[in-house]
């Protein structure tokens, strides 16, 4: 594959700042959702939950989070993206605090479709926020800054999130995310510029014109079906990881907030050395190496029993590095996919696609996956792991033809 070396194009103060802005109500929103797969041994032996029980817990999220963004679609690029962001981080925010206060798991799973409906679009308005403050050549290393969200709740997050859980209960775990995010909200409402250029490009008449005028072109097809196919690859996983360490390769309650802490601080430091390299190599070849990887160590870690910590450690270093390695680059790609009257439409389809395909791997994985007794191994893991691996093969060619399009589009370096 062909390698292309580009000069770094660089970031002015307010767009480091945006950065660190849309980084912070990352951390918020990749937190509640990360977090249920930590506490998810807790809230199985608390709420007397079965796998696909908990499969179901963790879907609801996903699924709500993916209709409110096909409904949002048409009407993304149709108001100020400051404005529409606080909209919906004030119901993200109403949302996880209910989540703090249910009390059963009908009211559990009300809670969490409520969180998804306004957090599953929070993603796609920074994507769309991003894509017009940042030239193409800037968003790897911006996807890098803004996804370090994703490693600092595993380092601060999540560890905090289960000592909090094991200390006072679950509940006081949201209580806590849907504290922070009142604050993070009064800084976005303070320091975040209007942007609102998209809005001089609008032609569509109606919101529905405009949703279906965005999915019906080809090359924006394209770039869902890659988001789609990443997304089942990236969630099947993710629901039973603390259930599957704890039951299976012996790590202990005391040990999951340390494994999460340092998998999250390995994330922190490969994180901007991706997005570095994005944005001065070929974007599709980082993005097919570092999935080759991660479809390797899957495989040998979905079929571990009991190991000694420091190996369970280092494995999880290594997945999470060929998680971000893909992560990063394929972002940057797909923000590259749309026009900037469409930006808006777009990322909240692309974003509904990610969170239903997501809620879908979720809820296939808990019917793949058993367990008899609460205190039992989980059964059939491994095959969850083959079946990651498979559909890894067709994310790879699928971002092939993706980022063949965009280079016949832009010459440029991508």
């Amino acid at each position: 594959m062909q390698q292309h070396t580009a000069e770094l194009v660089p970031l002015s103060g307010y767009q480091k700042l945006v950065i660190f802005i849309l980084a912070i109500t990352q951390f918020t929103v990749v937190l509640d959702f990360m977090v249920m797969s930590p506490m998810g041994d807790i809230l199985m032996k608390s709420m007397g939950l079965t796998t696909s029980q908990f499969g179901v817990a963790v879907s609801s999220y996903a699924f709500s989070a993916g209709l409110s963004g096909l409904l949002a679609a048409g009407y993304a690029d149709r108001f100020d993206r400051k404005k529409i962001f606080l909209f919906f981080y004030t119901g993200f925010i109403a949302g996880t605090f209910l989540c703090g206060m249910a009390s059963s798991y009908p009211m559990l799973i009300a809670a969490r479709i409520i969180t998804g409906l306004f957090g599953g679009v929070i993603g796609s308005i920074s994507m769309a926020i991003i894509t017009d403050i940042f030239v193409l050549q800037q968003r790897g290393r911006v996807m890098g800054f803004v996804q370090m969200g994703f490693g600092a709740s595993q380092v601060l997050g999540i560890p905090i999130g289960l000592f909090l859980a094991n200390s006072w209960g679950w509940h006081s775990a949201f209580l806590w995310i849907a504290g922070m995010a009142v604050i993070i909200l009064a800084l976005v409402a303070w320091k975040l510029k209007p942007i609102n250029k998209h809005l001089a490009l609008q032609h569509d008449h109606s919101a529905f014109r405009h949703l279906w005028n965005t999915f019906s072109k080809r090359q924006y097809r394209i770039g869902f079906g890659t988001t789609a196919l990443l997304s089942i690859g990236g969630f099947m996983m993710m629901p039973f990881g603390s259930a599957f360490a704890i039951n299976n390769q012996g790590v202990t309650e005391h040990q999951l907030p340390l494994l999460f802490m340092i998998s999250g601080i390995s994330s922190l430091l490969i994180m901007p050395f991706i997005g570095k390299l994005s944005d001065k190599k070929d974007k599709f070849s980082i993005f097919a190496t570092a999935t080759v990887g991660m479809m390797l160590i899957v495989v040998v870690y979905t079929n571990l029993g009991v190991i000694p910590f420091w190996l369970v450690v280092l494995i999880n270093i290594l997945m999470m590095a060929g998680i971000l390695g893909r992560m990063t680059p394929s972002t940057a790609l797909i923000t590259a996919v749309p026009e900037m009257q469409d930006r808006g439409a777009f990322m909240s389809i692309n974003a509904s696609l990610q969170q239903l395909s997501g809620g879908i791997a979720a809820a296939v994985a808990g019917m793949i996956v058993v367990q008899k007794t609460k205190t039992s191994p989980l059964e059939h893991y491994n095959v969850v792991g083959y079946v990651v691996a498979a559909i890894s093969v067709l994310a790879i060619w699928m971002m092939f033809r993706l980022s063949n399009m965009i280079k016949q589009r832009n010459p440029k370096p991508q």
